[in-house]
């Protein structure tokens, strides 16, 4: 197994992980806050897609599909509270976004040399990422980080075991 084979399998696997547990939500399930101050799915999956995006951009500018006005304001960490749901997009519309933004990174991806992958990260990531290679491990893993805040939302809703 390569570099990229094993960066590809981390992007897919946690992007099934998210499928899974968002698969059986609705829209409105997205805007729960399980525990106070924890936050809601649609703020979690926008935070996802934006943090991915900015990391793709800082290694390929230009690589990644343009995102809605005000989306990176409306899941910024400065923002986390709001539960106002004209803020917010619909599961099908973060869906959209996270797969098209997935597309653009797996592009990147494969698009890059073993060199490239170990050449040092974007200066503003490169303090806790210091290789291309290691920004792309984290674009993967970094949804399997907010996946597991999730299953709250699914046990409040009664929903079954996804995985």
């Amino acid at each position: 197994m390569h570099a990229k084979d094993a960066i590809r399998q981390t992007l897919d696997l946690n992007e099934r992980i998210v499928d899974k547990y968002v698969d059986d939500l609705d829209d409105a399930d997205l805007l729960i806050r399980p525990v106070d101050g924890m936050n809601h799915i649609a703020w979690q999956l926008g935070h996802l897609i934006s943090s991915e995006r900015g990391m793709i951009e800082a290694i390929k500018p230009g690589s990644c599909p343009p995102l809605p006005e005000g989306f990176d304001e409306n899941h910024s960490r400065k923002d986390t509270m709001s539960d106002d749901p004209s803020r917010f997009l619909t599961k099908a519309e973060y869906l959209d976004l996270m797969k098209a933004q997935r597309t653009a990174t797996k592009a990147v991806l494969d698009s890059m040399t073993d060199e490239e992958l170990d050449a040092p990260a974007p200066e503003r990531l490169r303090a806790r990422l210091p290789t291309v290679g290691a920004v792309l491990v984290l674009a993967g893993a970094h949804y399997l980080m907010h996946a597991g805040q999730f299953v709250g939302v699914r046990r409040i809703r009664n929903k079954p075991v996804a995985i």
